[in-house]
C-alpha cells in the first residue's frame, strides 16, 4: 500500500512515502506552509496522483498526556480539509516524540545542526509513517475535525 505521511508544521511541511508492499518509510521532501491552505492542498494532491498514493497519512501532535492541544486541533482540522479534497482516505496518527527521534537519527548519522534542520521535517514524517506502518497501518478515517471527546 503507498502511504504518503504529512507532518503538518508552521514553516515547513514534511512529506514521506512507503514503498508499494508498505514495509519501509522514505522521506520525501517538504512543501512551504503558506497560508494559501487551498494551494497546499492542490500541491499534495498532485503529489499523491504522481507517486499513485493511496492513503495519506497526517500527523496528529498530541501532548505527552496524550490529551489534545491547539496543535492537535489544527491538525484534526486540515486532516478533515484534506479528507474532503483529496481522491484518498485520510488518516490521523499519533505523532509525539517523531521530530525528536528524527533528530536522533540524523545526529547518529553524523549529520550536523544547519542541516539536520534542514531535513528534519521529511525524517520526522518518515519516522510518522514507519511507526503507522509498524502499528498495522490502522485506517480510522478522519469524520469529525474536532475528534472523540477527550476522556
Amino acid at each position: 500500500m503507498r502511504a504518503l505521511a504529512v507532518d503538518l508544521g508552521s514553516v515547513r511541511i514534511g512529506l514521506a512515502t512507503c514503498d508499494a508492499g508498505g514495509v519501509l518509510a522514505s522521506p520525501y521532501g517538504v512543501i512551504p506552509a503558506t497560508r494559501d491552505r487551498a494551494a497546499t492542498r492542490r500541491r499534495l494532491a498532485a503529489i499523491v496522483a504522481e507517486e499513485e498514493i493511496e492513503v495519506v497519512v497526517v500527523g496528529l501532535p498530541l501532548s505527552m498526556d496524550g490529551s489534545s492541544g491547539p496543535a492537535a486541533r489544527a491538525a484534526r482540522t486540515e486532516a478533515s480539509a484534506l479528507a474532503q479534497a483529496l481522491p484518498v482516505p485520510v488518516v490521523l496518527h499519533d505523532e509525539r516524540l517523531t521530530t525528536v527521534t528524527a533528530h536522533r537519527l540524523l545526529a547518529a548519522s553524523g549529520v550536523g545542526g544547519r542541516e539536520r534542520r534542514r531535513v528534519v521535517d521529511r525524517a520526522a514524517a518518515a519516522v510518522l509513517l514507519q511507526t503507522w506502518l509498524e502499528g498495522g497501518a490502522p485506517m480510522t478515517l478522519i469524520a469529525d475535525p474536532d475528534g472523540p471527546p477527550e476522556e
